[in-house]
């Protein structure tokens, strides 16, 4: 076999892989994916972090919408006083991800499918404190934007109950950036 047979194979994996990657993530984004409903255990809590309660955020979370191909962004934003290591930060990031996408694929699943088919952009800031957190919980919020805060179980880095991080979004560049456009990058 030559050289350029064997890397013309290579590009033709490469390629049908990518096209496979791509179909499987397009059913999934259309509601074709295999397995069917989840069970309840799905929805337990048991895992090493509790987001707040939020009741009655449906309705609000229903009214951001995003046109055409506008770009929507997900930012998470991290406690820069809690000194975490990279690895707590990103399972951390992790959870506000999850805690945001699982609210929004409830309340307003047209806008997570937008998100997903526009690039699924995470931006990770800082701020100093969990007050800070607060207001920006509240005024995304305001804004009808989905924000989800992370209280993290206290089983290695931080105290039990320590706010680490707050998922905004996803929604609208626009409308997040009214929330968050004045953080610095983490």
């Amino acid at each position: 076999m030559t050289a350029s047979s064997v890397w013309g194979t290579a590009a033709a994996v490469g390629l049908a892989s990518g096209l496979v990657g791509y179909y499987i993530g397009l059913g999934s984004t259309l509601g074709y994916t295999r397995g069917g409903s989840s069970s309840a255990k799905d929805d337990e809590d048991d895992s090493e972090y509790e987001t707040e309660s939020e009741e009655g955020d449906a309705d609000e979370l229903k009214a951001v919408k995003a046109q055409g191909d506008e770009p929507c962004k997900l930012v998470l934003v991290v406690r820069s006083d809690l000194n975490m290591t990279k690895g707590k930060i990103a399972a951390q990031c992790g959870h506000a991800t999850l805690a945001c996408y699982k609210t929004l694929m409830r309340s307003n699943p047209k806008l997570v499918q937008h998100w997903e088919r526009t690039g699924q952009a995470k931006i990770a800031v800082k701020c100093e404190s969990e007050e800070e957190l607060e207001i920006l919980q509240a005024s995304a919020k305001s804004l009808g934007v989905c924000a989800r805060s992370i209280q993290d179980a206290g089983r290695t880095q931080v105290d039990p109950g320590t706010t680490t991080v707050l998922g905004i979004g996803p929604a609208p560049v626009r409308v997040v950036n009214q929330v968050t456009g004045h953080l610095r990058l983490l």
